[in-house]
């Protein structure tokens, strides 16, 4: 009944979006919806993405799909499709050794040339291998994975050179400067990690939240938790773990970003909206709220396209998946 009453309200969703503006901004909202990039022969949930700036490539984890989709974004097309995997779920780019890393649910870690997509390598972890991220000052991939593992990961090695061990498994993490701050919600905890050590440092205890998926640092080093129970934003003191603002947001967030020009966070869920999130000095305000479609909740803020990448899924009256691409109604600072 539930599994009927769910797609119930897709049709009915997927309906008013063919008979109205859904997607599109309404006057005066904080993002413009200018294009749409289909997804043609992807079915099923679409997870994260990563962007090769040099190429301006766009790479989709088409969980679902078992597959991985390259997107130039110059031509608005998909240029490539990676077949065969096993629910990919995280994916990352390494710019220094030209690498694409691709993580999956069964544990495995694929890698691939930058260029022609050849394979380059396997790695297994742990089951559920998922978010995967870019450690700027040493080229490395995270990837966490299993029941506690943040995993250090030399791409043009193929191979693991490390594992952070964690109390749970990880799910939205970031990296500033030697710090990784991960979520945990399993846990119910926010963890801080030593990149040099490999150990942990601090563990916040947020009791009266949940839920804890997407995570995002900002350019003060304050750290943004969104928290699905109850559908609260959050946002914290980097150096203790102090709660510092929050305010309610959108439902079923998977992905938080950090839009520095305009001081404001972009926050996608799967309910069908883009929360955006203005940091200012008094607090948080809530600056708009834009919709998308149902279970569209990962996304990719870019800052040097100025763009937001959201993944909207195929519909069930037989729509295209597609890359939903927005841009900030108003200029940066």
């Amino acid at each position: 009944m539930r599994q009927l009453r769910s797609a119930l309200a897709a049709i009915t969703l997927a309906a008013a979006c063919a008979t109205t503006a859904c997607g599109k901004a309404s006057p005066g909202a904080p993002l413009v919806q200018e294009s749409a990039i289909a997804l043609p022969g992807t079915s099923g949930r679409i997870d994260h993405l990563a962007i090769d700036l040099a190429r301006r490539r766009l790479f989709v984890a088409e969980l679902g799909n078992g597959s991985v989709d390259v997107v130039d974004l110059a031509t608005a097309r998909t240029m490539h499709r990676i077949s065969g995997l096993d629910a990919p779920q995280g994916v990352a780019y390494a710019r220094d050794s030209d690498r694409l890393v691709v993580a999956c649910s069964d544990g495995s870690v694929h890698f691939y040339d930058g260029d022609g997509y050849a394979p380059r390598g396997v790695l297994k972890l742990d089951d559920d291998a998922d978010n995967a991220h870019l450690d700027p000052a040493t080229g490395h991939v995270l990837i966490g994975h299993g029941a506690g593992g943040l995993a250090i990961v030399d791409p043009k090695a193929a191979s693991k050179l490390g594992d952070i061990a964690l109390p749970a498994h990880p799910e939205g993490f970031a990296v500033s400067g030697r710090r990784v701050t991960i979520n945990l919600p399993d846990a119910g905890e926010i963890d801080v990690a030593d990149l040099d050590t490999g150990k942990i440092v601090a563990q916040w205890k947020p009791l009266a939240l949940t839920a804890n998926f997407p995570l995002a640092v900002d350019d003060g080093g304050r750290v943004a938790v969104v928290f699905r129970g109850g559908a609260r934003f959050a946002l914290f003191e980097a150096k203790t773990g102090r709660l510092l603002a929050g305010l309610d947001t959108c439902r079923d967030a998977d992905d938080v970003f950090f839009d520095a020009k305009r001081k404001r966070f972009l926050v996608s869920c799967g309910g069908g909206e883009v929360d955006v999130i203005a940091a200012e000095a008094t607090g948080l305000r809530e600056a708009g709220r834009v919709a998308t479609s149902w279970g569209a909740r990962t996304s990719l803020f870019v800052p040097e396209t100025d763009r937001l990448y959201v993944a909207e899924r195929a519909t069930l009256l037989g729509s295209d998946a597609a890359i939903a691409v927005f841009r900030p109604a108003e200029p940066g600072r």
